[in-house]
């Protein structure tokens, strides 16, 4: 059985940092990209950070370019998100998905999902 399981996040001052990351178990971790999604209150789903099966290509949304960091490390079986001079629009749950494709401008519907962690920045 497929599990992700995020950690990480909390309360968040405007400006400030936090490191969100999944550990995965229950699949061949080095075989699939990994990506973060996210959720605010009242919205859509959206794609956050992609990277590949080898680590060597990221993928980001413009709203998060230059302030998020998308890693993974296959012996560990984890991905991580670093964010930065986060903004209360930061404010989400945040998903740590598995399978699926990635790359410039687009990406496909991913075959895991985690439960999600909630990243709140205050103003």
């Amino acid at each position: 059985q497929v599990q992700l399981v995020e950690s990480g996040g909390g309360l968040v001052p405007a400006g400030g940092s936090v490191r969100v990351s999944c550990a995965a178990s229950g699949l061949t971790f080095r075989l699939y990209a990994m990506g973060w999604f996210r959720q605010a209150p009242g919205k859509e789903r959206e794609f956050v950070a992609g990277i590949s099966w080898s680590g060597g290509s990221t993928y980001y949304a413009d709203s998060v370019k230059g302030r998020i960091s998308i890693s993974r490390d296959n012996a560990k079986k984890t991905v991580s998100l670093q964010m930065n001079s986060l903004k209360p629009e930061d404010t989400a749950v945040y998903y740590c998905a598995a399978g699926g494709e990635y790359g410039e401008n687009y990406h496909t519907t991913p075959d895991y999902w985690g439960q999600g962690t909630q990243v709140t920045v205050s103003s």
